[in-house]
């Protein structure tokens, strides 16, 4: 996918969008009635509900009920609403996800009604309406934000370390032996006699701080554990940047990564696998004060930065074997059920999740960038407002050094698969070569 810089996308606010005529009315039939819709973050549950009051101002005929899930149980319902015709009219999707709802026919394309009322896709950011097209040429959703990795900091913890906080700019890694980024993962761990991990006497079986959260194993795609890692030595998780026939886990560019990454845990740097998956999330963790630092995606820095008592930092991902950062870059959009009996409804009400007037809205709400340039320059303003630097993430699109989330078919068959074999390598059950087997399994779905 081609790809611009920020100031680029920035300047493209000045563009004509598709959005003057969003929450208007389209031109075909009438619509009325109640629209459900559902969501998974609680961070964004007040932004999105008051685009649902603006959208009611707007078409009084239709009402809009949001609904917030937590991830698990979100899909989970999802899913099987999508099966017993009791899904909601229009859901929050994932890229993941939407090949597969997709090739069941479980979502509407919607490309009769974009260019019935003559949407402009190319108006979002950095090409990402792309990504919501089928490998058929299908359009199942319209942009709405988008996201990348970056690391959030304890600055309390990195002053006590003697730590400046401008070298976290400057961070190097390898899967040999971790460079600068490992030395300070070391330096920030502390074991409960006050001995920091690059000492002598360190005890790695009693650690009161960690100098690296952990969240889980990632599974197949490792988003917010390991994928920045992964990216920066020429691995590339399929055999194309979307839709994708083939996996590569048996590459050793990424078992040597996912090797270097759970050796952290044997060293005391990081939680056990065991320790991280009992019920705490790792920002969790962090706002406890038990892990230094935490790689997360930037949806999570309302969360992050909410603790009381942890003054909160956020730094770029290290710079890898090939010269360069790395994150995953991710957006969602928004799916209407095949089975809905209000159809022109929940377009009106995906094209105005789509607008400048939603889109705005969250951005005042500063919880995700949005996907339109003009919206996220609100962003960007209300961050700062909240003294929050978002450079660590946008600096992947300045620079250029994004790939994408995977895009392919039988997305959930491979996590199954993945998702089992990642945990057992984290949890230091199996090798990093066993990922070799799994993904050969993984393959065969694709023959």
């Amino acid at each position: 996918m081609k790809r611009t810089t920020l100031k680029a996308l920035l300047a493209a606010a000045a563009f004509p969008l598709l959005v003057s005529a969003c929450g208007n009315g389209s031109s075909g039939s009438e619509a009325s009635g109640q629209i459900d819709y559902w969501l998974w973050d609680a961070n964004q549950l007040p932004a999105y509900q008051a685009c649902a009051d603006a959208f009611e101002k707007r078409n009084p005929e239709l009402t809009v009920k949001v609904t917030q899930l937590g991830w698990d149980d979100y899909w989970n319902r999802i899913t099987t609403g999508l099966v017993s015709g009791t899904a909601p009219d229009v859901f929050t999707n994932h890229l993941s996800m939407y090949p597969d709802f997709a090739a069941k026919n479980q979502i509407l394309p919607i490309d009769e009604y974009v260019e019935r009322d003559n949407v402009d896709v190319d108006a979002y950011a950095n090409g990402l309406a792309d990504l919501w097209v089928s490998e058929e040429g299908e359009r199942y959703g319209l942009p709405k934000d988008w996201d990348t990795i970056a690391i959030f900091y304890n600055r309390q913890m990195l002053e006590d370390a003697g730590v400046k906080e401008a070298e976290l700019s400057d961070l190097t890694w390898n899967p040999q032996d971790g460079g600068t980024y490992e030395d300070l993962i070391a330096h920030l761990t502390v074991d409960k006699n006050g001995v920091r991990g690059d000492e002598p006497d360190f005890d790695k079986d009693n650690v009161a701080v960690y100098g690296l959260g952990l969240e889980d194993s990632g599974g197949g795609m490792g988003q917010t554990q390991w994928s920045m890692y992964t990216g920066t030595t020429g691995w590339t998780s399929t055999n194309k940047p979307t839709w994708g026939t083939e996996y590569n886990y048996d590459d050793p560019r990424f078992q040597e990564t996912i090797a270097w990454w759970e050796g952290l845990i044997d060293k005391g740097y990081m939680p056990s696998f065991e320790a991280a998956t009992a019920g705490v999330s790792v920002n969790d963790q962090f706002g406890a004060g038990k892990v230094a630092m935490s790689t997360n995606g930037s949806w999570m820095i309302g969360s992050y930065f909410g603790y009381k008592g942890i003054e909160t930092g956020v730094a770029p991902t290290p710079v890898g074997p090939d010269g360069e950062r790395s994150s995953m870059f991710n957006g969602l959009a928004d799916a209407i059920y095949a089975g809905t009996d209000n159809e022109e409804g929940a377009w009106k009400w995906v094209k105005f999740l789509g607008s400048t007037e939603c889109q705005d809205l969250v951005a005042e709400e500063a919880v995700v960038f949005p996907a339109l340039p003009s919206s996220l320059k609100i962003a960007e303003k209300n961050y700062q407002a909240k003294g929050v630097d978002t450079e660590a993430f946008t600096t992947h699109l300045e620079h250029n050094t994004t790939f994408l989330y995977p895009i392919t078919e039988n997305a959930a068959d491979v996590e199954a698969i993945m998702r089992p074999s990642m945990d057992a390598v984290v949890a230091g059950k199996t090798d990093p070569s066993s990922l070799t087997e799994a993904n050969e399994q993984v393959n065969a779905l694709f023959q």
